[in-house]
């Protein structure tokens, strides 16, 4: 890898990952010490995605790299904020899987065969549909629509399944694992264990699989 991309790439992905692994083992409370303020917790929860959104914005010069940037900074928001204040948090959360649905639209494949559009219309329905069965809660309804569609634009785009689609599909289930924990408290210590890395996953396969697509489209 030539020098300046080595510079431009691995220390963002990196910065992340670390990021991502501090926070995990801070809220598990596996570090010595005492437990980190709330506030600091959030600053650090968020970094994690944040940094996605430095790398999707240092990697690739052009402007479809400039709306995956946003889209992981409305999640770093979304992150900070949403145990702070739940309802702000998800509006961040919200607005990102807007601007990623349009993103996604503008990226549709040439051709689909009939189990693809069906797995993207599965994503579609099931995914307000089960958010609704866990929590009866309007507002929850509402969210996981966008969520859906999200999810559904990914799987139907033109970038990787294996990357774009499945960290699309990992970031539904981490919400229906949050979902869970608030309609079965029986599920919060598995929601609590899974929820961060599921979420992270998801959203480190989304900004990477779609920054090496681009790139891979440039001459």
């Amino acid at each position: 890898m030539p020098r300046r991309a080595l510079a431009e790439h691995r220390p963002w992905l990196l910065a992340s990952l670390t990021a991502s692994v501090l926070f995990y083992f801070v809220t598990k409370q596996w570090l010595p010490g005492a437990p980190m303020p709330e506030l600091y917790q959030a600053l650090l929860k968020g970094s994690a995605v944040a940094f996605l959104a430095v790398y999707a914005w240092v990697r690739h010069p052009e402007r479809d790299a400039k709306v995956i940037s946003l889209v992981m900074m409305l999640g770093a928001l979304g992150d900070a904020l949403l145990d702070l204040f739940f309802e702000v948090g998800a509006g961040f959360f919200l607005a990102g899987h807007l601007v990623a649905s349009v993103f996604y639209l503008q990226h549709r494949r040439k051709a689909y065969r009939g189990t693809q559009i069906g797995a993207a219309l599965a994503l579609f329905f099931a995914t307000p549909l089960i958010s609704w069965l866990l929590t009866r809660d309007p507002l929850v309804l509402l969210y996981s629509v966008g969520l859906g569609t999200m999810a559904a634009t990914a799987w139907a785009s033109r970038f990787p399944r294996y990357r774009v689609g499945i960290g699309a599909v990992l970031f539904v289930i981490s919400d229906w694992l949050i979902f869970a924990r608030m309609g079965l408290p029986a599920m919060k210590t598995v929601a609590d264990w899974l929820v961060w890395p599921i979420y992270y996953s998801g959203q480190f396969l989304i900004a990477t699989g779609v920054i090496q697509t681009l790139r891979s489209d440039r001459p």
